[in-house]
This record gives C-alpha cells, sequence and structure tokens, in this order.
C-alpha cells in the first residue's frame, strides 16, 4: 500500500502535464522540460504538493478527493505577462496613429475615466476576467495615474487571489490636466499604494513613471527616491518603443547620453526593472541593460498595430539581456499570450530568427516568471509552487482538430497548433491557486 501524502489533498488534477525546469535555448530543446503522458498534479492550500505518475500518486490520495479529469489535454502553468495596461481595455484596436499621437487620441482620454473609483472596479473586474479567460494568472500591470485606479486593482485581485504586480503610473508633463500628478504627490501617492499593498497577500508593487517623457526630472528623482527606500520593490516603464518618442526624449534630456540613460541617472536600472519595448537600442543601452540585470518587455502585437518596429530578441538575448514576452493591452491587440506568440513567431521570422514552440511555451510560463524574479513561486509545476495552472485543449477548434489528425503525438508539433490557431477558446480551465477561476 502507498503511503499516506503528509496534507490533505483538496484537489487533484489529471492529464497530460508539461513543465519547464531549464531554458531550451540554453540546454537544448529536449533537456528542458518534463512531460508526462498520464500525470497528476495535486493541490492543497493554494499550492502544489506533488506531480508525478498518474497510477501512483492517485493510490494515494483519499476516496472522495476531488479529482478534475483532463486527460487528453495538456496542463501547464498559468501563462505569465510581463507588461500590460489594464485602463485600456476600452481603446484596444483603436484605428490609425502611432504612438504618440495615439495616447493622446485615445489612451489619455479613456484613462481619466478611472477617478472615479465605481468605473475603475468595473474595469478591474473586465480586465481579470479577459486574463483568467485566456490563462493568463501573473502579470505586470500598468494602473491609472489616480490612486482610485490602483485601490481598484489590487482588491480585485485580491479577491481573486491572482498573483499581480501592479502601480499607479505617475505623470508630471505633457498629459491633460486631469491624468497629471506633481513629483511630490506622485511620490506620496505611489509611497502610499506601495506601504498598503506590496507583499500584502500575493499583491506585489511597482513604481511606474510612465516614460520619461511625461516625467520631469523631479518626477523621476522620486521614483528613484522610492527605489531607494524600497527595493525589494518593482520599477515598469517604457524604453525605446518609437522613434518620434526617442527623438523627444534626446531633446527634453540633452544631458542624457540615450533614453536608457535618462533612466540610468534616477537610479531606475535593475533586476527589477521591465522596461517595455525596446525596439530601438544603442549598444551602450543593450550594455546597460545587461549590466544592470534590467528586463526587455517584447510586445509584438503592439509593435506591430502602432507601427513601431520590429523587436530584435536575438540582438538583446546575445547581449545578455532579460528578455520577456508580454501582451501590452490596449496597443497590443490581444489578451490571449497564445496569440502573442504567434505574433512573436512572426516578428522574429521577418529578421530570419528562430523561434521554436518550446522555447515559445518555457518564455510565457517559467521564463516570464523567473525574470520577474518569481521563478520560486509560480511557473512551473513543482512541489511547493503556488498552484497557478492552466488546461490547454489543441483540439478547442475544427480547422486545430483537423490539424491534429496529422500531429501523431508530436509534443512540439501541437505546441505550435497551440501558439498559431489558439486563443481562449484552447483554455478549458484555469486554476488560480488551486482553484477554478476560468470566467464562464
Amino acid at each position: 500500500m502507498s503511503p499516506a501524502l503528509p496534507v490533505k489533498i483538496e484537489r487533484a488534477l489529471r492529464g497530460r502535464l508539461l513543465s519547464f525546469h531549464a531554458d531550451p535555448r540554453i540546454v537544448g530543446p529536449d533537456a528542458g522540460h518534463r512531460y508526462i503522458e498520464d500525470g497528476v498534479v495535486l493541490m492543497s492550500g493554494g499550492r502544489i504538493v506533488a506531480v508525478g505518475e498518474a497510477t501512483a500518486l492517485l493510490q494515494r490520495i483519499p476516496t472522495g478527493t476531488a479529482v478534475d479529469d483532463h486527460r487528453g489535454r495538456l496542463i501547464l502553468p498559468g501563462f505569465v505577462d510581463t507588461h500590460i495596461h489594464y485602463p485600456q481595455t476600452r481603446v484596444i484596436g483603436s484605428y490609425g496613429e502611432q504612438l504618440l499621437e495615439w495616447l493622446q487620441k485615445y489612451t489619455f482620454v479613456e484613462e481619466q475615466r478611472l477617478r472615479d473609483r465605481s468605473h475603475a472596479e468595473h474595469v478591474a473586474r473586465f480586465f481579470f476576467d479577459e486574463l483568467l479567460r485566456h490563462g493568463t494568472t501573473t502579470a505586470a500591470v500598468y494602473c491609472s495615474v489616480h490612486p482610485e485606479s490602483v485601490e481598484a486593482f489590487f482588491a480585485e485581485s485580491e479577491r481573486r487571489g491572482t498573483r499581480m504586480v501592479a502601480g499607479k503610473v505617475m505623470m508630471d508633463r505633457n498629459a491633460p490636466e486631469a491624468l497629471t500628478d506633481t513629483a511630490e504627490s506622485g511620490y506620496r501617492e505611489s509611497r502610499a499604494l506601495l506601504r498598503r499593498w506590496h507583499g500584502r497577500g500575493r499583491q506585489l508593487y511597482a513604481i511606474t513613471p510612465r516614460f520619461a517623457i511625461t516625467s520631469t526630472p523631479e518626477q523621476l528623482e522620486a521614483s528613484g527616491a522610492l527605489v531607494r527606500e524600497f527595493p525589494d520593490a518593482y520599477v515598469q516603464t517604457h524604453l525605446g518603443e518609437n522613434l518620434a518618442e526617442i527623438a523627444l526624449v534626446k531633446e527634453m534630456f540633452p544631458a542624457a547620453k540615450t533614453y536608457a540613460d535618462v533612466y540610468q541617472r534616477y537610479g531606475l536600472l535593475g533586476p527589477k526593472s521591465i522596461f517595455g519595448h525596446c525596439i530601438y537600442l544603442e549598444d551602450s543601452e543593450v550594455e546597460a541593460l545587461a549590466a544592470s540585470g534590467s528586463v526587455a518587455a517584447f510586445c509584438p502585437t503592439s509593435n506591430l498595430f502602432l507601427g513601431s518596429g520590429l523587436f530584435d530578441m536575438r540582438r538583446l538575448q546575445h547581449g545578455d539581456v532579460r528578455v520577456g514576452v508580454a501582451t501590452d493591452v490596449g496597443g497590443g491587440t490581444t489578451y490571449s499570450m497564445l496569440q502573442t506568440a504567434n505574433e512573436a513567431y512572426k516578428v522574429l521570422q521577418m529578421q530570419g530568427q528562430r523561434w521554436p514552440a518550446l522555447q515559445a511555451f518555457y518564455m510565457m510560463t517559467r521564463g516570464n516568471a523567473s525574470v520577474l524574479g518569481l521563478g520560486d513561486r509560480i511557473g512551473s509545476l513543482e512541489n511547493g509552487r503556488e498552484a497557478d495552472i492552466i488546461v490547454l485543449d489543441a483540439r478547442a477548434t475544427p480547422a486545430m482538430a483537423h490539424r491534429m489528425e496529422c500531429i501523431d503525438g508530436n509534443l512540439a508539433e501541437e505546441l505550435f497548433l497551440l501558439m498559431t490557431l489558439g486563443d481562449d477558446r484552447c483554455v478549458v480551465e484555469t486554476y488560480v491557486a488551486g482553484r477554478p477561476a476560468k470566467p464562464m
């Protein structure tokens, strides 16, 4: 008789288990993951307590334990998104402008509405529904300039039990008056929100100066002061997204050698700093990101939709820059990490760069968790990890089922099908801290 488990099992998931323990780009395609054709994940107290072959583990759980039977489907860690804007849910798909004009015409208009707490709560509910519908269980999120938007966001995340990284945008110039704070008020409000939410349950805070164009030197200095005061907090902002943006930054900060140098002067580079886009970087900027351990967030659908440019992953990875992949809603056009991977693959194809499916799925799960410094908590199916898990069906649509007839058990081809034709219809269930959470 098999020995009893040391804890009470609240739920078991049975299916085809896939989890990454190393980067396939470094260790090779077959050495970076563990795959179990008929496996079980046991969960208790919001954590994974055992992972293994179904025949062995099912004998060890008490009769009557809830077993969700997903045989034939893939069970993976939840997706992680490294750059997304929750106030922009209602501007996604807005026509015909590039970055700076798009911000003024669409984004800044919509973000002003989030000063109303009830509206912010409504948007937050929709935002979390969409993330969980698409299998995203953790994200690095921009709120609006209003503290009410941050309170609404974290309260909704706390209610759902999700692990999120988020912060109040800081902007004290080059935005409508209703969307600006001051260097002093931005510091004070961010500090209060950080002290209230960072480390509360599964919530984490990101110091968030929107980008250099919308912050004075005084506000960037205040952001740096927050970093020094709270070194375990995150930093998130934008870098090198658009040529007109870069030209304006150089005009506004003539003493800085580069765009990245603006942030470096104020102490905003570091291993917990996430820089959205990073399309146009000088060699010295690549070196600065690598030396500081900063993260470049690859936002393919946004870069294509706004006509910004093509992200050069090979260059950054060869330069030892840590890279994550992200949706960047609402400049990005999908909440789906699968469709984001689809567009990322095409962006890289256009530059002669390979991005195999195993590499893509590593990046969307453990890779993104690792660049956020959360690889010891989420991103893999391992004992002790938080039980944020998704179930994917590669036969979810007629076209996919038809294609699967030819794949014949090839895992890499199945994953590639999921990332090219998949979307929320492929997500059978999303588990947050061990509980089913996909909206109906």
